[in-house]
């Protein structure tokens, strides 16, 4: 008996899986300037590596008249595939299909992925346009979301798990990506909401656009909720590969090592001048993590997000880090809330998956004020010295210039178990800066001197010789040396290596309480 019309019947199935909503949908999807959700697939994966799961699935609704819209795959296309050979877990969901709503056999098979990406250790990543919940199936499809929740908080820590909103993603929907590590969005062409402008309207009477309200700009510079923003789908993919190139495949490997054609030995004479003479002038902080990584090569992270602090990814020596950085250019380098929280966050997923911590210090302090005090900057401070405590990776420190009070312990000092802490002859220091310490200290001596004036600038210039800078830290060892800039690369990598072996544990618990 001849197989012939059996492969061909399989052969006809096949094909229906590859249409999604029909050609009429795609049309649409394409007019909206999206691709479809197999078009992001192939985009995002080695070329022919994917390997698709369920995609004679079906859902099994038989109300509304769903009975008669039987559409193989059903709105999420799922599967395996490799990133520059490297294991990858997708889920791709089809706004062609119900409006990419999610149902039973929707999170069934976002979770069937999930599962095996938790049990082979691999990253996870999903792409998301849809419309949210299928009103259809009723409580079903919320069951769904909270089963697909469940998958991504056990897997938090684990396996990265990155998003890309590639359209809309409003109510239950958001919650998924927001428990993810990292969220991509694209410009004027995909939002997040948990509410939309309509519901808004009518409940706060306030009048809103999709993109004003949950825009990509918006979650990227305002709520820091997207991690990285592109202006286009395939810039988005790009970016999330490059993402890749810097994590490990889960929390037992190391980080991936790529050979560097920078030389490890390199000094940048620039180094030695980028720090003003005038404490109040500022510098970009930027331009020091060019000159002292590997090809000048740095992925950020929440670039647009609390800008007085800069955290990213890149290499030292071939080695992956993870680097945080106070901005002078931005609020003087500052630590206020939304500073301490987005430094907390990207400290901890760092912790999480081994990949070693670089903080450079600039910090003046925590930013005062009584929006601050009220808002809970006591509670934002502490998770960010919560995320240094706790993290066991190796963790090296250089002190650019200030390092002021309370922002001088939290900022990876030696004190919370800072491996190797070194600073520039430019550091300074100090429980505050030298103009508040005078007002304090010398406070009678100021209210009687005939040129109060005068007699302060005096008294600063001698703080500032006597305690703002780095040596009496480097006498109680809370300085591990004190170098010239140009020397710091070859100073950090060396670092890098001779703790390649680093090991250091906490003590037994379930988990800690971090003040959120």
């Amino acid at each position: 008996m001849s197989n012939r019309p059996t492969i061909e019947e399989l052969n006809r199935r096949r094909a229906e899986t590859l249409q999604g909503g029909g050609q009429d949908r795609v049309e649409a999807q394409h007019k909206q300037g999206r691709l479809t959700a197999r078009e992001r697939l192939d985009l995002f994966l080695d070329k022919g590596s994917f390997r698709e799961l369920d995609a004679f699935v079906k859902h099994r609704t038989y109300a509304f008249g769903l009975e008669n819209q039987q559409i193989a795959s059903d709105s999420v296309v799922t599967g395996w595939g490799t990133v520059d050979g490297r294991l990858v877990y997708v889920f791709s969901q089809d706004f062609t299909v119900f409006g990419g709503s999610l149902g039973e056999v929707h999170a069934e098979k976002i979770i069937k992925v999930m599962e095996m990406a938790l049990k082979n250790g691999a990253p996870v990543i999903g792409l998301n346009d849809s419309g949210g919940a299928r009103i259809q199936e009723g409580v079903v499809s919320l069951g769904g979301y909270a089963d697909i929740f469940l998958r991504n908080t056990m897997a938090s820590g684990v396996i990265p798990q990155i998003s890309a909103i590639m359209g809309p993603c409003a109510g239950g929907a958001v919650y998924s990506p927001a428990l993810t590590d990292f969220i991509f969005m694209v410009r004027n062409s995909s939002y997040m909401f948990v509410t939309g402008p309509e519901v808004v309207k009518s409940v706060t009477h306030e009048e809103v656009s999709f993109e004003d309200l949950g825009g990509a700009s918006v979650h990227a510079s305002q709520s820091g909720v997207c991690h990285v923003v592109a202006d286009s789908e395939a810039d988005t993919l790009f970016l999330i590969r490059k993402l890749l190139s810097y994590l490990p495949q889960n929390n037992l490997e190391d980080p991936p090592f790529r050979p560097a054609k920078d030389n490890p030995l390199r000094r940048d004479e620039a180094l030695d001048d980028i720090v003003p003479d005038d404490p109040s002038k500022p510098y970009d902080i930027k331009e020091v993590i060019r000159m002292l990584v590997d090809e000048g090569a740095f992925f950020e992270i929440h670039e647009q997000f609390a800008q007085n602090i800069v955290v990213g990814f890149a290499r030292m020596g071939g080695h992956a880090v993870g680097v945080i950085a106070n901005q002078p250019m931005v609020l003087a380098g500052v630590l206020d809330i939304d500073a301490s929280e987005k430094a907390a966050r990207f400290v901890r997923f760092c912790d999480s998956f081994n990949i070693p911590l670089l903080t450079l210090v600039d910090v003046p302090g925590f930013m005062p004020g009584t929006a601050q005090e009220h808002s809970g900057i006591i509670r934002a401070g502490a998770k960010l010295l919560y995320a240094y405590c706790e993290a066991t990776v190796p963790k090296l420190t250089v002190v650019t210039r200030k390092a002021y009070g309370g922002a001088y312990d939290v900022m990876s000092s030696k004190h919370i178990r800072g491996d190797i802490n070194l600073a520039w002859p430019t550091a300074e220091i100090a429980v505050m800066g030298p103009d508040g310490a005078v007002n304090i200290i010398f406070r009678k001596e100021l209210a009687k001197a005939k040129d109060p004036d005068k007699k302060k600038t005096e008294l600063v210039a001698q703080y500032r010789e006597q305690f703002a800078n780095p040596y009496v830290a480097a006498g109680r060892g809370y300085i591990d040396d004190v170098i010239q800039p140009r020397d710091t690369r070859p100073r950090l990598i060396n670092a890098l290596e001779m703790l390649t072996n680093k090991r250091d544990t906490n003590p037994a618990k379930k988990h800690g309480n971090i003040p959120l």
